[in-house]
C-alpha cells in the first residue's frame, strides 16, 4: 500500500509539473548567427525577471529564421539581411514587420598567416576573381606562391547576401573557386583559424588574432578599414542593418522583449557584441 501512495504522489507531481509547463508562456526566436550573441544575451537577462516564460534562442541563418517564422514555428526571425520579395510572396498571410537593432559590417578576411606575409587589402575586383576562380594562388594577389582556401557560406545566409551583392554585383551569385561551403560565422571563423592560407567573409565582430580582416583598396587607390568609424559613416563599401522579424506589429512579452533590444542597456549588448548600436 505503501509503494502505491508513493507511486501515485509520483504521478501527481508529474502532471503537476506537465500543466505548469503547459501554461508556460513560450517564445521561440531563430535565425542569422550574427544576431545571435545579442539575443542571446538579450534572453539571459529577460529570464531573470520572466521566470514564467520559456524563452528559446536558436541560430540558423537568415533564411532559417524568415521561412520559420512565415511557416508560424517561431514568434521572432533574427536576420542579417533584408527580406527577398520571393520570401515575402511565398507567406501571402504573414505581415512581416522589420525592427532594425543595430549595424554590422561584412569584412573579406584571411589567415593570419597570409595577413602577416603582406595581404592586408585588396580590391573588390580582386575579391570577386578569387571567388570565380580566376585567382588561385595568393601571388595572384601580391601575397606568397600558395593555394588559396576559399571558404564560401550557404546560400541562405545573409552575410552571404550582403558580401555578394558588393563584390559580384548579385547577391545569389555562384563561386565557382570556392573549396568550401560553411554555413555559421562559428564555422567559418574556425575553418579559417585552422588554415594558413583562406580567405572567407565573416561579421566585422568575429574578427580575432588568427582571422584578419582586409581593407577595401578604392578604384583611387585608397585603403578603407573596418572600423566602427568607417561602419558609422557608410565609408566602408560593405555594410549592412540587423533586423528582428515579427508577425504584425508586437504585442505583450513580444513588445517588451523588443523594448529592452531598443533600450540603452540592450543598445549597451549590440555594442559589446561588435556591433554598432542604434544611437
Amino acid at each position: 500500500m505503501k509503494i502505491k501512495r508513493i507511486t501515485k504522489a509520483i504521478v501527481l507531481l508529474w502532471l503537476t509539473t506537465l500543466i505548469a509547463c503547459q501554461k508556460k508562456e513560450q517564445i521561440q526566436i531563430a535565425g542569422s548567427t550574427t544576431v545571435l550573441p545579442v539575443l542571446s544575451q538579450i534572453a539571459e537577462q529577460f529570464r531573470l525577471t520572466h521566470p514564467e516564460l520559456n524563452l528559446i534562442v536558436n541560430g540558423g541563418g537568415s533564411g532559417v529564421g524568415i521561412n520559420q517564422l512565415g511557416e508560424g514555428k517561431i514568434q521572432i526571425g533574427m536576420a542579417s539581411r533584408e527580406i527577398t520579395q520571393t520570401e515575402i510572396e511565398q507567406y501571402p498571410t504573414r505581415n512581416f514587420i522589420i525592427h532594425t537593432i543595430g549595424r554590422d559590417a561584412v569584412v573579406p578576411v584571411v589567415s593570419s598567416e597570409i595577413y602577416e606575409a603582406g595581404v592586408k587589402a585588396l580590391t573588390l575586383k580582386q575579391i570577386a576573381n578569387i571567388y570565380k576562380g580566376v585567382f588561385n594562388n595568393w601571388k595572384d594577389v601580391g601575397g606568397p606562391d600558395q593555394k588559396i582556401l576559399v571558404v564560401d557560406k550557404e546560400q541562405s545566409r545573409g552575410t552571404r547576401h550582403v558580401f555578394m551583392k558588393a563584390v559580384m554585383g548579385d547577391k545569389e551569385a555562384n563561386a565557382p573557386g570556392a573549396d568550401l561551403v560553411l554555413g555559421s560565422n562559428n564555422e567559418e571563423q574556425t575553418a579559417i583559424t585552422q588554415s594558413k592560407a583562406a580567405i572567407g567573409m565573416l561579421s566585422n565582430a568575429w574578427l580575432n588574432q588568427d582571422v584578419k580582416g582586409l581593407g577595401i583598396i578604392t578604384p583611387e587607390g585608397t585603403v578603407i578599414e573596418a572600423t566602427l568609424e568607417n561602419i558609422i559613416n557608410n565609408s566602408y563599401p560593405i555594410t549592412r542593418q540587423l533586423y528582428l522579424i515579427t508577425d504584425g506589429a508586437p504585442q505583450g512579452t513580444i513588445k517588451e522583449l523588443l523594448n529592452t533590444i531598443f533600450s540603452t542597456e540592450g543598445q549597451k549588448i549590440v555594442a559589446k557584441s561588435g556591433y554598432v548600436p542604434l544611437k
